[in-house]
């Protein structure tokens, strides 16, 4: 059996990746089984699915805690302590990385063992598609490691993205982004796990009030220690000599991230919670604010 371990942000497409690859193996014959695992769900949010696969039948379930292969669709959820996304790799696993860095340089600033790939699906994904929509980029990647057929990730896609979208353009845009990371990447030799099949005991799960049984948040102001600058893809920045001090930018952002005032008086943003929403830029009545994309998360 193989088992994959997607983890992402809310937005990017992890669920679908999943999804997309366990509807692949299924049209290669084999037997499959996938399904996300997130809270309430948010945009930016780390969320994580899973995906196994298999010539026969699959009665294992639940998360997936050593997987075969790991596609990690956003590099700052490595330095993540709630998300942490290489438990669980086994030494002789594979690793994707969605990443500006070769695979020496990640495996040596993560201290990774296991054999590890990596791929700009970021920037292959705004060029092809517009947006940074990683879903069928990241299924192709992981249908490749997977050893699945071109022809069925092809229908897979297409079955799948004609469920929430009728755009048969976008549709075939993303078709070509995927098959492009596909044959981008080099097939490589997955130690598939063994099947155990364990007996499960049945729990009684008591009622109990709401104040217990519900996670509740009693700490003031701890949003900012979850750096949700790590969310961002596209960076605002400021060019001065066009800023007249307004300060539009200031009550329009959501999030309080350019309340901070630099020496001379002009608005300056806190990176490490500023999500990139760039609504700063479309608020700036003399174009003082532009966008650029964050390449290096190091």
């Amino acid at each position: 059996m193989l088992r994959i371990r997607f983890h992402g942000r809310g937005g990017q497409g992890t669920k679908i990746a999943s999804r997309l690859v366990g509807t692949a193996a299924f049209l290669d014959g084999l037997y499959a089984q996938d399904f996300p695992l997130y809270g309430a769900e948010r945009r930016g949010a780390p969320i994580a699915a899973f995906t196994r696969i298999s010539r026969e039948p699959i009665l294992e379930r639940g998360v997936i805690s050593e997987p075969d292969i790991l596609i990690v669709m956003d590099e700052t959820l490595l330095n993540d302590p709630m998300a942490m996304p290489l438990t669980g790799l086994k030494e002789d696993g594979v690793i994707f990385l969605n990443t500006t860095h070769t695979p020496a340089e990640a495996k040596n600033k993560y201290k990774i063992k296991a054999q590890i790939i990596t791929l700009d699906i970021t920037k292959i994904g705004i060029d092809t598609l517009g947006k940074p929509i990683l879903s069928t980029l990241a299924g192709g990647v992981a249908s490749r490691i997977a050893g699945i057929r071109e022809d069925s990730l092809k229908k897979a896609i297409e079955k799948e993205l004609s469920e929430i979208i009728t755009d048969s353009e976008l549709i075939k845009k993303n078709i070509e982004a995927s098959l492009y990371c596909f044959n981008t990447i080099k097939p490589v030799e997955v130690k598939t796990s063994e099947i155990i099949h364990k007996g499960s005991t049945v729990i009684s799960v008591p009622f109990e009030a709401a104040s217990i049984s519900t996670p509740s948040i009693n700490t003031a102001g701890n949003t900012p220690l979850r750096k949700t600058g790590n969310w961002r893809t596209f960076k605002p920045i400021f060019n001065y000599e066009l800023c007249n001090k307004c300060m539009i930018c200031v009550a329009r952002c959501p999030d309080g991230c350019i309340s901070i005032m630099n020496e001379r008086g002009f608005p300056s943003i806190d990176y490490d919670n500023c999500k990139g929403c760039l609504i700063c830029i479309d608020e700036c009545p003399v174009h003082a604010i532009e966008k650029v994309r964050e390449v290096h998360t190091w």
